[in-house]
């Protein structure tokens, strides 16, 4: 059998969980994307084979081992670029934010402001070796601005309270947002500045929007922004900090913020400002309303109060948590987790795709998507992955000394692998851009 008529690469005997389903069965991998999942062999000697594999095909094993798509984490703060390999060990494929680097502004917002430093970041990301989307800086009351930066190749807009979440602002990027097809992403008013939350949900006018760490933690509406998951048109996340909520939660939460955005803790009004988003109130509420689904999404907020490395570890530790607080889902069948277990998945995966509408790609286990897997043993499920394909490649995996005779002995830690190497990176990893983007905008060379 020719390579043209069989898979590049196959995953055996996975149980797969993913947002539709848990199955056993195979994957096959095909130029860098998912070609089959049913039973692989080859067919002139086998029935029902729905995998043809040959010479050409790859093998990876994954009996006794979960399979599930790669995460994405989309409330990423681009301080530095090592935080995609922090990412990537944990089992994120995708990441969407923004940032030029460790500047103040990016340390407290998620933006990458304007055509010059998106082209810049843009080229930047193709030595990374995770699927990146940009969000570009959405605060701004006239939309020319906003429409440049679209043109630029960002895929949504962020508005922050640190720029001004106004309602004019907000009103003015969901405008431009409907008119250009991407996505908006808010951090609303703390100090309720320009409006409470009732006038910021009168301003997003039932239009879609992603609102972020929507507890109020890490910023919006003080005291009561977590009214906002009960509207149909509002995409409510997370970021991981206050998730689960336990013993040093609160604690940890005021230095981070003073740092985050660039406040004084001898001025008493920073600190008032600080103390007024970290309510216990709201961050034991949070776990329940993911529970009940009323909460979509888990991120990140990397190094601006938030944890690069530890989405899905935090999610899952949510779900254990009302599992043994709340007990079996109203919606379970049989003696299982099922529901509960396809519910938190979606949380870092389908999810996120759809709110920023890169689900045809990414975040799911499906026929015609890209090849990002996750391969965990059952004792390390979301906690440590056994191997992170991206693209149909291995790209980090756990290995021993390297001069040993086998590849198990200690020291055994992450390393990259030939999928994030030299240029077959840029063959297994996606930039995505918006659809208005402009031919100029793109790096060049």
């Amino acid at each position: 059998m020719l390579a043209a008529d069989c898979v590049d690469l196959v995953l055996t005997n996975a149980l797969i969980v993913d947002h539709w389903g848990i199955v056993k069965a195979d994957i096959g991998v095909k130029d860098g994307r998912i070609f089959a999942i049913g039973k692989a062999g080859n067919p002139d000697i086998q029935p029902n084979v729905t995998i043809p594999i040959g010479a050409a095909t790859e093998v990876i094993a994954a009996e006794g081992k979960i399979v599930t798509a790669g995460g994405i984490d989309t409330h990423i703060h681009w301080i530095c670029p090592q935080q995609a390999e922090e990412a990537l060990v944990s089992g994120v494929t995708t990441m969407v934010g923004g940032g030029t680097g460790p500047a103040a502004g990016t340390h407290a917002t998620t933006c990458t402001p304007g055509p010059w430093y998106i082209s810049r970041m843009l080229q930047a990301a193709d030595s990374l070796p995770v699927n990146i989307g940009l969000l570009g800086k959405g605060n701004v009351s006239q939309p020319d601005a906003l429409r440049e930066q679209v043109a630029a190749g960002v895929i949504g807009l962020k508005i922050h309270e640190d720029w001004g979440a106004t309602p004019a602002a907000i009103d003015c990027a969901l405008t431009v947002a409907d008119e250009m097809d991407v996505q908006v992403a808010l951090h609303s008013d703390t100090l309720n500045e320009s409006g409470f939350v009732e006038d910021t949900l009168a301003a997003i006018g039932g239009r879609t929007i992603h609102t972020f760490h929507t507890e109020g933690a890490g910023g919006g509406h003080a005291p009561d922004i977590i009214t906002a998951c009960a509207h149909p048109n509002i995409l409510p996340s997370s970021t991981n900090p206050t998730l689960p909520y336990t013993l040093n939660t609160i604690d940890e939460h005021l230095d981070m913020l003073m740092v985050c955005h660039h406040l004084d803790p001898d001025i008493a009004e920073d600190v008032a400002f600080a103390e007024s988003r970290i309510r216990r109130e709201t961050i034991a509420a949070e776990d329940v309303l993911h529970d009940l689904g009323a909460f979509s999404l888990t991120s990140s907020d990397s190094q601006a109060m938030g944890r690069v490395g530890e989405v899905i570890l935090r999610t899952w530790q949510v779900a254990h948590r009302m599992k043994v607080q709340r007990g079996a889902l109203a919606e379970e069948t049989g003696d299982n987790d099922n529901f509960r277990v396809k519910r938190y998945i979606a949380k870092y995966t389908i999810n996120p795709a759809l709110t920023h509408g890169i689900a045809h790609e990414v975040g799911s286990i499906e026929v015609g998507k890209l090849a990002d897997l996750v391969v965990w043993s059952p004792a390390f499920f979301g906690v440590k992955p056994a191997t992170v394909i991206k693209g149909g490649m291995i790209a980090i995996a756990p290995m021993g000394d390297i001069n040993a005779s086998i590849p198990t002995p200690q020291p055994v830690h992450y390393r990259p692998m030939f999928g994030a190497l030299g240029s077959a990176r840029h063959h297994c990893r996606l930039t995505f851009l918006s659809q208005a983007r402009q031919p100029m905008a793109l790096p060049s060379g």
